[in-house]
């Protein structure tokens, strides 16, 4: 077992806390069904090699066990204390914890934040306490730790009361909810799916579930990360430990819920969590190789997947099937999952005609029941299309085929022969039959799901593990930071857009052409420079949507422009009269290009993030955008762009021109500088439309603005 000592804010690592060498159980109960007896009883039932202390005033002894009346009584300083008594009484027996040098405490009490009111109070004075300490504290309300290594089981949950506690796996639980770890585990352990650790976290006044991430990620034990979160209050921290997770290798599969709005009041009553925005978790996951299920079978599918430890680099799958009809479904799923059901080669689907003639060789191979007859086809085909076709990814339908008792021996064989000559490549079997012939493949080290689309399923999840591993960059270009003393100084206080355009300006974000008039005389002579029809809009930080008060004209021509002036700021003075506009901006009118839309924010919980989107009805009804944390590098701004429908748009979709989509990415990549830059003093950034024009004439936002920190827009 490899413990982590890692601090964090200078604090002790949560080593002792998960993996302790000596208990104490304040609260303990004689009782072993309730929650102070149940711990006791999975400790000693379930061969924990520590030394345990029953602390209860009221009993010499605890289910057989000598009992203490106060923690200072015990004969040593304890690495972790459980505590199970009241929540008014919760902060006093961590003060007495913090008195006998106990390490860390994990509090089962409920009736704090979750409850709101003097809960609150109470969940901010534990959390003081340990901050002030140096104590690691988990929960409060929380249900505990399973550690099936070391067998140490503080929780009171009843998973064990059945069949108790089985011998170690290789996947981490961590998870907010006591409720749904436990139940995690349950079902994974009904899938034959072995566990490490439940770590359930609850109202998090210390420990939180990315620090537990981070610590699974370093452990030698643990292969695969399950995480559930119902909110992220240290966003910094979930990255640092998702980059060290992906470092060592280790997927981390998470449910993040709170999607919607009822989801996140959901969330905020029941752990008192910040859910956040949505858009930024995805753009978090998908930026740090994280697999984000909304399923219990999703997560396990996936987790169970990466058991295997082949992460294969290629979306190339090969298929195989002894259904030509199940092969075309198939086909479809794995289109749908982001997979490449490219054909195989001409010259291997010669080998394989001259195999079975009457058989489809293209992708998917169809064996059709042939292979009863000759055991050797399916060695064969899978040679075939894992040498000659390239696949990363084979999955094999085989039905209820496989499971006859005149085929499992055969087949298994074979199956053999083929992972021997290609170990890197993964395989996966969905079959059908009873419980003890699909555990002869599972034992034998193949991967088994009933459903065809399910494999698929998880394979992609596996392939997109294997490209971030691969890719180890998160895409994030901190490099290219400004130093502090580059950092513009943004004032405190609403913004007009010429202001905005300034700042955008000096970031190097590109704009349309323009000049701010200050008279009509000024507006008649910039109109007249551009030679061409101009759009003029007023420029007032009292005024952040123009349009609305007809604060903006467009095609206007020279001659109009000094009238155009005037009426504008006679609209801007009628409709808002404590505006104090800078003047009109005037700019030539631009034709032609894709509309888009740029943006950032400052997330609460992960900070600034840069958007993108198709402009007009994309952006506001379909939400057609890409988030990403910023700063981003211009790889990272390409694969932004790429992952919305209307990419194709600008790749000359219906006859259009190719769009200069290397400026767009440049731009994406100057703005997400700018919000990274001036995170602390920013709220919110649009450029709202943001021309792409024809490849090589390059791109302008045609209106901009910024939102400085605490200033309503």
């Amino acid at each position: 077992m490899q413990l982590v000592s890692e601090s964090r804010d200078g604090r002790a690592g949560i080593g002792r806390l998960l993996e302790p060498a000596s208990v104490a159980i304040i609260g303990a109960s004689d009782d072993p069904g309730r929650i102070g007896g149940r711990p006791l009883r999975y400790l000693l039932q379930e061969g924990f090699r520590g030394a345990v202390y029953p602390v209860n005033p009221n009993r010499q002894t605890v289910q057989g066990q000598k009992a203490y009346a106060r923690v200072s009584d015990l004969p040593q300083a304890v690495d972790c204390a459980l505590i199970a008594v009241p929540a008014k009484l919760v902060a006093g027996a961590l003060e007495d914890c913090v008195a006998a040098g106990v390490k860390s405490a994990i509090v089962f009490s409920s009736g704090f934040a979750e409850v709101a009111g003097e809960g609150t109070a109470l969940q901010a004075e534990i959390a003081s306490i340990a901050r002030r300490s140096g104590m690691r504290v988990l929960g409060p309300n929380c249900l505990g730790v399973l550690s099936f290594s070391s067998r140490f089981f503080a929780t009171f949950s009843s998973s064990g009361d059945q069949q108790g506690y089985p011998q170690a796996g290789p996947v981490a639980i961590i998870s907010q909810s006591g409720a749904y770890g436990t139940h995690l585990y349950m079902v994974a352990r009904n899938w034959g799916l072995g566990v490490s650790h439940v770590i359930t976290t609850g109202n998090e006044c210390d420990v939180d579930v990315a620090e537990c991430i981070g610590w699974a990620a370093a452990c030698e034990d643990v292969k695969v990360i399950a995480a559930y979160a119902e909110g992220i209050k240290d966003g910094p921290a979930l990255i640092r430990s998702l980059e060290k997770a992906r470092a060592n290798r280790k997927p981390v599969v998470f449910m993040k819920v709170g999607r919607s709005a009822e989801g996140a009041a959901a969330a905020a009553s029941h752990t008192a969590s910040l859910a956040g925005s949505d858009e930024i978790y995805d753009a978090v996951f998908r930026q740090y190789g994280v697999h984000r299920a909304d399923t219990t079978e999703q997560m396990l599918d996936a987790v169970y997947a990466c058991t295997a430890g082949i992460f294969p680099q290629s979306r190339r799958i090969g298929l195989v099937t002894i259904s030509g009809g199940v092969g075309v479904q198939m086909a479809d799923h794995a289109k749908k999952a982001g997979l490449d059901v490219a054909p195989m080669p001409a010259a291997a689907q010669k080998k394989l005609k001259a195999k079975l003639p009457f058989a489809s060789a293209l992708n998917p191979v169809d064996t059709t029941a042939q292979f009863l007859n000759d055991m050797s086809l399916v060695r064969e085909n899978f040679t075939i299309m894992l040498k000659d076709g390239g696949y990363g990814t084979a999955v094999a339908f085989l039905t209820m085929a496989a499971a006859s008792r005149f085929v499992i021996e055969p087949l298994l064989a074979e199956l053999r022969l083929i992972r021997e000559q290609f170990p890197d490549r993964l395989l996966i079997l969905s079959l059908l039959g009873p419980p003890e012939v699909v555990a002869r493949y599972r034992d034998a080290g193949y991967l088994t799901f009933e459903d065809p689309c399910r494999a698929i399923d998880a394979a992609a999840a596996v392939v997109r593990f294997g490209e971030s591993f691969a890719r180890v960059s998160s895409g994030r270009d901190d490099g290219a930071l400004l130093d502090s003393t580059s950092v513009p100084r943004i004032p405190a206080r609403s913004l007009s857009e010429w202001e905005s355009r300034e700042l955008l300006a000096g970031a190097g974000v590109p704009l349309v052409q323009a000049v701010l008039a200050r008279s009509p005389e000024e507006a008649a002579k910039a109109a007249a420079a551009f030679g061409a029809p101009v759009a003029m809009k007023i420029s007032a930080g009292e005024i952040a949507h123009k349009t609305e008060i007809g604060g903006v004209a467009l095609n206007v021509s020279a001659a109009d422009a000094g009238q155009t002036y005037d009426t504008l700021m006679g609209r801007a003075a009628k409709s808002v009269p404590s505006a104090k506009p800078d003047g009109v901006i005037v700019a030539p009118m631009v034709t032609g290009g894709v509309e888009t839309i740029l943006g950032a924010q400052v997330d609460p919980v992960f900070g600034p993030a840069v958007m993108f989107g198709m402009g007009g009805v994309f952006a506001e009804v379909f939400r057609d955008v890409a988030f990403r944390l910023a700063p981003v590098s211009k790889e990272e701004a390409l694969a932004m762009i790429a992952e919305t429908r209307g990419a194709a748009l600008l790749a000359g979709a219906r006859g259009r021109p190719v769009a200069d989509v290397d400026a767009l990415a440049g731009a994406i990549v100057a703005l997400s500088r700018l919000a990274a830059c001036c995170g602390d003093q920013l709220s919110s950034i649009d450029l709202n439309p943001f021309v792409v024009l024809p490849e090589g004439k390059g791109a302008v936002a045609l209106d901009c603005l910024a939102v400085p920190k605490d200033v309503e827009s």
